[in-house]
């Protein structure tokens, strides 16, 4: 077994806008950072899973994606904030399988572990619609992926139980969206609030049979790192274990970084990799150890480097050095409120 695969989204630098924050060099920036702690020629890089069509559009409708599809070969933006270009929409598409390709592997047990340097990023795109410079939502296409169509591609059975962890400075409005009722998918977001796009307040919770299987905490300016890290350890991970997740898909935006321009969360990378680990420790406990991870937002450079180290020594059990340190501003305490309410709302005062 690998302890761990990469996808990288080769020719992702053809999905450009001059000046947009969403750029070809957060990739780039990453991928030094890894080099920098001999953490890249050693790991086996996938190769997307080949295209089905059927896959996607169980995710997003077909008008949608036609839409998309004309979107890009004229090069138009989908909204004011989202672009395409002429190649973006063969690189979401195999973005998309890319993420597929790396939850087969960590699923299938070839892998212990998976990252999938999604670019575009994915969730904000809806069922119906890109926004929030996502075109395709890469980690719930491997939900889906792992739900539906692994079994019928592999020939052995897939999740019965997924769950999507979105660790964003943004909510991910689109993956709630597309399985706000479903029960097989539990969704759980930390994020910046108020902020883009608006939505993720603690009563979304889910209807139908998704009723319960979205949890949101929105989380005031200021949280850092131990606002975060009583959220992991008093909410998330009781609600993993409720749940009953077989495997961790986590979407990581390395936008909490008190470095980055579009937020103000306050956390570090240290931080960062502290809610690995424990994320980390609970599936080695409870799923097998399978985790996925699927790159989100995140648009300072140096912030992407450090919080990519982090995210590896975690799962590699290195020992690391935050190059970056903590946030030069107190963390504040309001988050308190946000976590007494979640708290009661999903019954775990008493645990």
């Amino acid at each position: 077994m690998e302890a761990i695969v990469y996808y990288y989204p080769h020719g992702h630098e053809a999905h450009f806008e001059s000046g947009h924050p969403e750029r070809p060099d957060r990739i780039e920036a990453i991928v030094r950072g890894i080099k920098e702690q001999d953490w890249w020629d050693r790991v086996p890089k996938l190769e997307p899973l080949p295209l089905d069509l059927e896959l996607i559009t169980s995710v997003h409708s077909p008008r949608y994606l036609e839409a998309l599809q004309e979107a890009c070969k004229w090069g138009r933006h989908l909204d004011a904030d989202t672009y395409t270009t002429p190649h973006s929409w063969e690189l979401a598409l195999h973005t998309a399988m890319g993420a597929c390709a790396v939850t087969r592997e960590v699923w299938s047990g070839s892998s212990q572990y998976g990252f999938a340097f999604t670019r575009p990023p994915g969730h904000h795109a809806t069922r119906e619609r890109g926004m929030g410079f996502c075109l395709l939502n890469n980690v719930a296409i491997a939900a889906e992926y792992l739900r539906h169509h692994f079994q019928k591609l592999e020939g052995k059975p897939g999740a019965d139980r997924v769950a999507i962890i979105d660790l964003d400075l943004h909510h991910g409005n689109g993956t709630q969206d597309i399985f706000w009722t479903r029960g097989d998918v539990l969704y759980i977001s930390t994020h910046q609030s108020p902020l883009y796009p608006g939505s993720g307040r603690l009563d979304e919770v889910g209807s139908g049979e998704g009723l319960g299987k979205t949890v949101n905490l929105p989380l005031p300016p200021g949280t850092g790192d131990v606002g975060f890290q009583a959220c992991m350890q008093e909410v998330i991970l009781p609600l993993l274990t409720r749940f009953g997740a077989q495997i961790l898909l986590i979407s990581v935006g390395f936008d909490p970084h008190w470095r980055d321009p579009l937020g103000h969360l306050m956390l570090s990378a240290e931080g960062f990799r502290k809610l690995i680990v424990l994320l980390k420790d609970w599936a080695t406990v409870h799923s097998q150890g399978k985790i996925a991870l699927f790159l989100e937002g995140g648009y300072d450079l140096e912030a992407g480097a450090a919080c990519v180290q982090a995210a590896l020594a975690a799962l590699f059990d290195q020992p690391w050095q935050d190059p970056l340190g903590p946030a030069p501003h107190a963390e504040g305490a309001s988050w308190r409120g946000v976590l007494e309410r979640a708290l009661q709302l999903w019954h775990l005062t008493e645990q």
